[in-house]
Formats: structure tokens, C-alpha cells, sequence
């Protein structure tokens, strides 16, 4: 056990630093159980900004902008900046935007499925399932030879392009927030303080860029190689938000009132099988494709472009859930989402000898 411990305790220590630092945020504004959501952040962004203009979810989310620059900044200073692309980039668009629409249909990406199992929420677990069914069945393509084809080695200006436009939107942001949108009420109007948003986002960007969290590869590799690693930062989120709800008395375990959740079992399992059968092709969950962005990957930053579009439409067109259940057009659209992500693993097969 011992020497379990000291082999992966880097794994153990991410898990905790994200958990404490989600904690943290919650505790100083953030919506209960959304200290850290990368697709509910990414859809106030874009609300801010005024893409949509559903007025209950409309801020812009310091904590983004901080995980791309503090995996930008790590990697410039361990030399793991790379700049590259080109590996089918308008698939990954539409995978990015089939992504969010079922992070809306569920109501949370993997990262707040985590936070939500560790504040008690069993309907993230009935989502974890539908997580886990889907990047098998990604696995399964993987083994059938599915690929979106390689990367290439590009200029320094293409992979600069996000954590550059990430710092300007946020200086426009402190400079003239009369430009953007704010919630008045509802979970948009929750949020922690700019600086501690900016920092833990900052936090949570470098822990993420040097372990290469990621909530989909840990799983993927668990499935298709027996290597666990990755799933230990994942359990050590849900532990430490365990403790934490519990010391803070916000844990509330069961399936009804539970903050900004739907208990519509059969659309939060099929929501993040959308996510992880979507993600799994892409390489990485929403969170692994910020952070990809910030170290310079083109193509993760067009997937983060596609979930920003996915989160207006969504809004736009009546397809995120809410706490009132999931939107007839959401059902639609997770089912198109569903043809969509089959079609394009069947036409970016392989042969494998």
C-alpha cells in the first residue's frame, strides 16, 4: 500500500487541489456543486458576450480564462508548448458542439458530474453510467481502427492564438465590462470573486497541464489498457468534495432537490453518453480540451470554439435541460447528436491489421 501510495500520489494530490480549489469557489459564490464546471462556464461565456440571451445564465467566467493561461504558461516554462493542428478540424467542431449539447441535456460537464457525486447528487451517478457506456463504446471504435488522422506541426502564432485571445477578452472584461452581459439572478449571477475565479482557474490549469488530467482518458485507459492512473484524480475530486459538503452541511444525498439538476434518469445517462462517446473520438473531455488549447493545440481550440457555438444553440434553440426536466427539443437534438457522433465513427474507420 505504501509504495501504491508513493508511486501515484501526484494523481492522489491533483484530484485533492481540484476538489479543494471547486470547494473554495462554491464557498465564496459559485452555484452549489458548479465550483468548477467547464461546459456551464463556457455557456455563460457565451451568454455574456451576448451569443444567447437566456438571462439566468449569463456571466463571464474568470475561471476559464485562468485554466487556459496557467496550462500556457506551464508549458512555456517546461518546454511543453507545441503548437499543432490540422487533424480534421471542422469534425471536431461538430463533435465539440455535439459535446456541449449533451453536457445541457445532463446539465454539467464530467468535471461537475464529479462535483455533483461528491455533494451528494445521485443523478450525476445515473449520469457517470451513461459517461462510462459511452466512452466504451468509443473505446470499441478505437479498437476498430477510428481516427481523425494527425496533427501537424504548426507556426507558434497558431497555437498562441487561444491563451492570446483568452487574455484579451479577459482585460476587455476588466476594462469595459459595459460590453458584456451579467445574470441578474439565477446561476449566472452566482459567482466568486473575480481574482479568486482568475486563480483557481490558474490553479486548475497548471495541475491539469503537467498530470494531464483528464475525467475521458482516465476512463478510456482503464477499459482498453488495465492503466488506472488517471482514474485516481477523479475518485480523490469525489472524496475530497465528500468531506467538504459534509463539513460545510451541504451534502444532500438523494435524487429531488438538488441544485441546478433534473432527475430525468434516462436523459442525464443519456447526456454524458453523448459527452464521453464524443469526447473519447475527440481525445479528451471539455476540461483536457481548455487545457489542450491553453498548451497549444489548434485543434483543441476549434472543439472549445464548437462547444461555445453548442452552448448558444442550445440556449437559442430550447435544447439545455433545466431543473423543470429536459426540453422536447432536447431530445431531439440528443438523438441527432447521438446519429451524428455514429456517423462520423463509421466514416473515420481504418483498417487495423
Amino acid at each position: 500500500m505504501k509504495n501504491f501510495i508513493v508511486k501515484n500520489y501526484k494523481y492522489f494530490l491533483a484530484g485533492i487541489i481540484i476538489g479543494l480549489v471547486a470547494l473554495a469557489l462554491t464557498l465564496m459564490g459559485n452555484p452549489q456543486n458548479m465550483g468548477f464546471c467547464i461546459a456551464c462556464f463556457l455557456r455563460d461565456i457565451a451568454g455574456s458576450t451576448g451569443m444567447h440571451s437566456a438571462a439566468i445564465v449569463q456571466y463571464f467566467r474568470p475561471e476559464i480564462v485562468g485554466i487556459v493561461l496557467g496550462a500556457f504558461v506551464i508549458s512555456v516554462i517546461r518546454k511543453d508548448f507545441k503548437p499543432t493542428g490540422g487533424s480534421a478540424p471542422v469534425t471536431r467542431f461538430v463533435l465539440g458542439v455535439a459535446v456541449m449539447v449533451g453536457a445541457l441535456i445532463f446539465l454539467g460537464c464530467p468535471l461537475r458530474m464529479v462535483l455533483r457525486i461528491g455533494g451528494g447528487d445521485m443523478n450525476a451517478v445515473i449520469g457517470l453510467l451513461g459517461f462510462i457506456a459511452g466512452i466504451g463504446v468509443g473505446a470499441i471504435f478505437l479498437n476498430k481502427g477510428f481516427t481523425l488522422k494527425r496533427s501537424y506541426d504548426l507556426p507558434l502564432l497558431e497555437g498562441a492564438i487561444a491563451p492570446a485571445s483568452s487574455a484579451f477578452l479577459f482585460i476587455l472584461f476588466l476594462a469595459a465590462p459595459f460590453l458584456f452581459v451579467f445574470s441578474e439572478s439565477g446561476p449566472g449571477s452566482m459567482h466568486a470573486p473575480i481574482w479568486a475565479a482568475l486563480i483557481g482557474g490558474l490553479i486548475v490549469g497548471i495541475v491539469g497541464q503537467r498530470l494531464r488530467v483528464c475525467f475521458v482518458g482516465g476512463i478510456r485507459d482503464s477499459i482498453m489498457f488495465r492503466q488506472f492512473q488517471m482514474i485516481y484524480p477523479f475518485i480523490m475530486v469525489i472524496v475530497t468534495m465528500i468531506i467538504g459538503n459534509l463539513i460545510n452541511g451541504t451534502f444532500n444525498f438523494g435524487f429531488e432537490n438538488q441544485p441546478v439538476a433534473h432527475t430525468d434518469w434516462l436523459w442525464n445517462f443519456l447526456g454524458l453518453f453523448i459527452v464521453g462517446w464524443g469526447s473519447t473520438f475527440l481525445g479528451g473531455c471539455p476540461f483536457r480540451q481548455l487545457v489542450l488549447a491553453g498548451s497549444g493545440n489548434s485543434d483543441s481550440t476549434i472543439t472549445v470554439i464548437g462547444m461555445i457555438v453548442g452552448a448558444a444553440m442550445a440556449h437559442n434553440f430550447g435544447l439545455a435541460s433545466s431543473a423543470a426536466g429536459v426540453t422536447t427539443n432536447g431530445m431531439i437534438a440528443g438523438g441527432i447528436c447521438i446519429a451524428v457522433i455514429l456517423i462520423i465513427g463509421l466514416l473515420n474507420r481504418k483498417k487495423v491489421a
